[in-house]
């Protein structure tokens, strides 16, 4: 399945309380559920002002139609076409 990078910004996120946080988590799980399994969250970074999300998705359609659902910001969708870290380096 592709994974998508999501760039949300919310000016601010980065000083959202714990409970705050939980509850967002549970709405986009609760769209994800209606949404079906071809797409899941894997994980997020919260910064100061952006919450970057990485999600295995059949298309970006359906990573859009959470975001609309859920009532979240996906000022960016982009597909991940490949993944580099330091063994990419390694001959």
């Amino acid at each position: 399945m592709p994974k998508f990078v999501i760039e949300r910004a919310i000016p601010g996120v980065g000083a959202t309380q714990a409970a705050e946080l939980q509850a967002i988590s549970q709405k986009s799980c609760s769209v994800l559920q209606e949404l079906g399994p071809d797409v899941q969250w894997v994980h997020s970074y919260v910064t100061g002002d952006k919450i970057y999300c990485i999600y295995n998705a059949a298309n970006e359609e359906l990573v859009r139609e959470h975001a609309r659902r859920g009532g979240f910001p996906a000022n960016s969708v982009a597909r991940v076409m490949s993944i580099i870290d330091p063994t990419t380096a390694e001959v």
